[in-house]
């Protein structure tokens, strides 16, 4: 199931056709993985809208492929409203085009952390893009990072390995970890790790992959959150904790995290990807080119 979806890349006109089966598959843990246990059933609109992103998302990729050979991406997708924290988006993962993939064909992988069900605990997926914008939207675009080619050559085969990208994932999750110490990991974060991992050929713990980061000068987004939202989040939220944070800081209301918004404007900042592209649903019959607007 998770393999035809993947296909509704160029295939818009199989979106009704796929509705059902998707209705199906969204009441499964691997797309409810991150959000609260709360049974919904999501509208034929909202699938539509879902299917519809997923393919012109996996069009424009194809075409940035095809144009300037791109292969590897960081993906994001805005799940919840952050716009009072100055956030755009909510969840980041790396995605890759496998070109053996559906017959030869070729489609679009993502790799992603997820937190299961608002628990305390995570675990590491590879989906197509039908499921990774399948999981609730707030907005429907993509945010997309194109990584540089000087590095995205040796990635793809990294991606596909399944024990390679469990080497950094800590599956105590929390939602909000402090990104330089910690028991921690959120999705995020895990990406952020990852990638640094696969870039760096020292890098082969979290501890190295924090050094890393901090010598290539990345920048964790600082969150106000007042000591009254913190005691309803932690005695409410299984998947949320304080208890990694500078006592200070924290004390202060300052709240230091991985954020998708941080991670794209670190990767331009330091050479290692493109400025951040804005993907939305092409209007059918009037292509339009991606465009630079920034996160």
């Amino acid at each position: 199931m998770k393999t035809q979806l993947c296909a509704a890349r160029k295939a818009q006109k199989f979106l009704l056709a796929t509705l059902v089966l998707f209705s199906l598959c969204a009441t499964s843990n691997g797309v409810l993985a991150g959000q609260n246990c709360e049974p919904t059933k999501p509208s034929l609109e909202s699938i539509r809208r879902d299917l519809a992103l997923a393919a012109s998302v996996a069009e424009q990729l194809d075409a940035m492929s095809e144009r300037d050979g791109t292969k590897v991406v960081l993906i994001a997708r805005a799940g919840q409203n952050l716009s009072e924290y100055g956030l755009r988006y909510s969840h980041l993962g790396i995605a890759y085009r496998d070109d053996a993939a559906i017959g030869g064909r070729g489609a679009w992988r993502v790799v992603h952390k997820l937190n299961q069900c608002g628990s305390s605990r995570s675990t590491l997926y590879r989906q197509g893009l039908a499921e990774f914008f399948g999981d609730g939207l707030f907005a429907h675009e993509a945010g997309v990072v194109v990584v540089a080619r000087s590095i995205a050559a040796r990635l793809p085969q990294q991606l596909k390995d399944d024990a390679l990208l469990k080497t950094l994932d800590e599956p105590r999750y929390n939602m909000l970890a402090y990104p330089w110490l910690g028991p921690y990991q959120q999705s995020n974060q895990w990406a952020i790790e990852t990638l640094a991992m696969m870039i760096e050929p020292a890098v082969n713990t979290r501890e190295s992959a924090r050094r890393w980061l901090r010598d290539q000068d990345y920048r964790p987004t600082t969150l106000q959150i007042s000591p009254l939202t913190r005691l309803g989040a932690r005695l409410t939220s299984a998947h949320i904790s304080f208890d990694d944070h500078p006592f200070g800081r924290r004390m202060a209301g300052q709240i230091d995290t991985v954020t998708v918004d941080s991670v794209f404007a670190w990767m331009e900042r330091s050479g290692l990807g493109s400025a951040p592209l804005r993907l939305r649903t092409l209007t059918p019959g009037r292509p339009q080119p991606w465009v630079n607007t920034g996160t």
